[in-house]
């Protein structure tokens, strides 16, 4: 009688995780979606190397061997792309459904271990905000937690070699997945794990054998092992070492600066407070605090410090969905409150969450709605798309690109930018083609406009989430108009400039990239040409060169920091200028590739 109740409560736990997710079936392309969908189209031509591919990534091109998560995400999108033959949204959530219901049925396998109430333990785990909202993506996120979940579940069983190939698939999906050897290492020293005596041997020998069970502790070495050896594939078989491009990437973006580790610690502590409803973590934690001394709370402590811990280490934007893999953790010790509190706090937490998914449904759907509304306007035009999300995944499956720092547009062009989401600058004169305010129905805010909300990343705000009526997002269709060089020589400080300054110069602060590119007004008789500028001493740029017209004129190298002038031998004329650098540095916050801060380009009158 006790396993068919077990069983029906099971059920009941699976039907929920099938009401929750029906409604978002048709959930727009969203968030990082689209870098996984290049990954599985690449992998459907070369199913080893999902990642070898070039990407373009806050306006900058990047290789996705550098991308902060392993291939295996790749893996079954590419499946469902060959067997549907393209993107579809409602079969592709359907089928990612099932990540979901590995997690919750690895997480009543484990809260009927470690909870006298699994189901109220496993109804909080599906309330948790972060599982309800991000498993409508087809990020690595729900795949990841299914594979960690059941690794765990699995391993505490003694189903060795499933836990085995649940741990190898979790650290396909992301690196974290190490933080299983430690948590699992605990089990084994807290003797959790029910190990069954090997063939042959006396239950005297076992258990002098129990503190270390060899095929215990080769299993937990899975997850190193796998990314070791995926770590070593790909540099032997495509010449570069994943892990070595994100370390650059790091480097280059400042992800693991101070700054970004504090104010993720800050948020990772802030979202922790909203995994189970809050008015249920002091009892949870003052409880857990009593129980101390129990091997089950203790295993389930640590499993919840060590993984913090870890998040407090390698992430840097603070999003809450860092956190699912120890909502298990911290929903089982909840669940050993009062049911008078926890029905309450379920329905809450519950209904927030189910709030927060429809916010976010309309904030990725007012993309794909805006998208389509430009599929027409647009035809005979080269768009580019300055974003990196949904929206841009609609456009170029269209016809546009993305667009690049130092983007060179024409007349004619039709540029998509996103208020909240944009990396590139343009100079061109630019005339209003289309524009709409994304809104959301409910005034809650995962990410937007003016809300504060730290959910999706802590440069938002420090907000668990946003409370607004405002606008999600502003986004706008641009047509690129026609240059009026009237200026021979340009002040890249002085406001009429801007319009002349085609690419790769930032007229606010007169920085320009590896090469700035202007339009002059032509001299009536030939002048000498002259570019002014400064050498900052953390620049690295030595070596300058003058074009016009796309000949060189001029090139000269410098021996340091200073202000300097480099002008035409002869008197010339044209209309053309680019300036380039041989080296370019990135600042401490600023993600721009810098090469030297430009003062004045063009043809100076006569003294």
């Amino acid at each position: 009688m006790e396993a068919r109740v077990d069983r029906k409560s099971l059920l009941l736990c699976l039907g929920l995780v099938l009401l929750i997710r029906l409604p978002f079936l048709n959930q727009a392309i969203q968030g990082d979606d689209h870098i996984y969908i290049t990954e599985a189209q690449h992998a459907l031509v070369d199913p080893l190397h999902p990642s070898d591919v070039k990407y373009v990534f806050l306006g900058d091109q990047v290789d996705l061997r550098g991308h902060s998560h392993p291939p295996g995400n790749a893996w079954p999108l590419a499946g469902l792309i060959l067997l549907f033959g393209d993107v579809y949204e409602v079969p592709f959530h359907a089928a990612y459904i099932v990540f979901s219901m590995i997690a919750v049925w690895a997480m009543w396998r484990l809260a009927c271990r470690f909870s006298e109430r699994p189901l109220w333990a496993t109804l909080l785990f599906l309330a948790v905000p972060a599982f309800v909202v991000n498993g409508g993506s087809l990020e690595a996120d729900l795949p990841f937690l299914a594979f960690w979940m059941a690794s765990i579940a699995l391993f505490l069983s003694g189903r060795l070699m499933l836990a085995a190939l649940a741990m190898a698939a979790a650290a396909m999906m992301a690196y974290q997945s190490v933080f299983l050897l430690p948590i699992l290492f605990c089990g084994i020293r807290l003797r959790l794990v029910q190990w069954d005596r090997p063939p042959g041997l006396s239950a005297g020998a076992t258990q002098r054998q129990a503190g270390r069970p060899v095929p215990l502790y080769a299993t937990l070495l899975t997850p190193l092992l796998v990314l070791i050896a995926w770590q070593l594939f790909t540099r032997l078989t495509t010449g570069t070492m994943p892990a070595g491009k994100l370390a650059e990437y790091f480097s280059t973006y400042a992800f693991q600066a101070i700054q970004h580790k504090l104010q993720n610690a800050l948020m990772l502590f802030i979202h922790i407070w909203w995994i189970v409803f809050p008015a249920l973590v002091p009892a949870t934690a003052a409880l857990a605090w009593r129980k101390r001394r129990d091997p089950a709370t203790l295993f389930l402590l640590a499993w919840m410090g060590i993984f913090f811990a870890g998040a407090l280490a390698i992430f840097f934007s603070g999003s809450a969905r860092y956190l699912l893999p120890m909502a298990a953790p911290v929903a089982i010790l909840a669940s050993r409150l009062p049911t008078k509190w926890l029905a309450p706090a379920f329905a809450v937490q519950l209904s927030l969450a189910v709030s927060l998914a429809t916010v976010n449904y309309q904030h990725w759907d007012g993309y794909r709605a805006f998208a389509a509304s430009l599929r027409a306007p647009s035809a005979g035009h080269r768009v580019w798309v300055d974003n990196d999300w949904g929206l841009r995944y609609y456009l170029e499956s269209d016809h546009a690109l993305p667009a690049r720092k130092g983007q060179h547009v024409r007349p004619g062009d039709i540029i998509v930018s996103s208020e909240l989401g944009h990396n590139v600058e343009f100079t061109a004169p630019l005339s209003l083609l289309s524009s709409a305010n994304i809104q959301a129905t409910l005034p809650l805010r995962l990410i937007g406009l003016n809300s504060h909300s730290g959910y999706s990343t802590v440069d938002e705000g420090y907000l668990p989430f946003g409370i607004s009526t405002g606008p999600v997002d502003r986004v706008m269709a641009r047509l690129v108009m026609e240059r009026h060089a009237t200026q021979e020589y340009l002040t890249i400080s002085a406001p009429e400039a801007a319009e002349q300054v085609v690419s790769g110069i930032f007229p606010a602060d007169r920085w320009m990239s590896q090469a700035g590119v202007v339009i002059l007004k032509s001299p009536a008789v030939p002048k000498n040409l002259r570019a002014e500028f400064y050498l900052p001493p953390n620049a690295k740029a030595r070596q300058v060169t003058l074009l016009l017209d796309g000949r060189e004129i001029a090139s000269q190298t410098y021996p340091g920091p200073g202000h300097y002038t480099l002008t035409s031998a002869e008197p010339l004329q044209g209309t053309t200028v680019e300036i380039r650098v041989d080296r370019t540095f990135t600042a401490p916050g600023d993600r721009r590739a810098l090469g030297m801060v430009l003062i004045g380009v063009g043809f100076p009158p006569a003294p």
